[in-house]
């Protein structure tokens, strides 16, 4: 199992039957994949649809029907589409239940940046911005560090904030960590993987409970 089906797995049980959940582009998007079988969660996408399903088998995929990040995607029966407008009006009127994003960086407050690295041609924040306000709980499924070995679990953000402590859950191939009024708390780690080591590589301060767990994605 590599470290991004990990990280959906440990964030696909974070969903409650009869929810309504935003999945952003990248690793997000695998978490369709790993619902549990006992509940029923409707997947929303931004560019206008309800009721996405997991990714198509290959050779089966529909070139007119994608997420918000042009990949190609299911629908599941009783799934709909509509125009950007009714989809915004679902996420900023506080409809959906949970949003899964990635992140550039993310520090202890629940800042969030995902959308601009300095000196790279982006096309802008897209939904994120809508729904880390909008939606009533907000997950952020990255990488522990960067690919050149830095924490993207941070003190302070230094790129441009999505949203300003908007984030409730961090969930890396790490460790599982929450943001409180407190601060920043490891709840899990992963299997084989220690404290200490979590320690080193995590900028920001961490809370360290006297009963962290070990993750469970089974």
């Amino acid at each position: 199992m590599n470290s991004k089906e990990f990280i959906a797995r440990r964030i696909a049980k974070e969903l409650k039957d009869g929810s309504i959940v935003n999945l952003g582009i990248g690793l997000p998007t695998m978490v369709a994949n790993y619902v549990p079988e006992d509940i029923q969660v409707t997947f929303q996408s931004e560019n206008g649809f309800l009721g996405l399903g997991p990714a198509p088998e290959e050779g089966k995929e529909d070139k007119d029907l994608t997420n918000a990040g042009s990949q190609p995607v299911t629908m599941l029966n009783g799934g709909c589409y509509f125009d950007s407008s009714t989809s915004f009006s679902i996420i900023r009127g506080g409809h959906v239940d949970m949003t899964v994003l990635g992140a550039l960086q993310v520090d202890m407050h629940g800042n969030l940046a995902n959308w601009m690295i300095p000196n790279k041609l982006i096309p802008g924040m897209g939904g994120a911005m809508d729904l880390v306000t909008g939606a009533k709980k907000v997950i952020v499924a990255t990488e522990h560090c960067t690919k050149k070995g830095g924490s993207k679990i941070l003190k302070e953000c230094v790129y441009p904030l999505t949203g300003a402590k908007v984030v409730d859950i961090i969930v890396t191939e790490l460790a599982y960590m929450t943001v409180t009024n407190e601060g920043l708390v490891l709840e899990e780690i992963a299997p084989g993987v220690t404290i200490e080591e979590v320690v080193s590589k995590t900028d920001a301060e961490l809370i360290i409970p006297e009963d962290v767990k070990i993750m469970n994605v089974e």
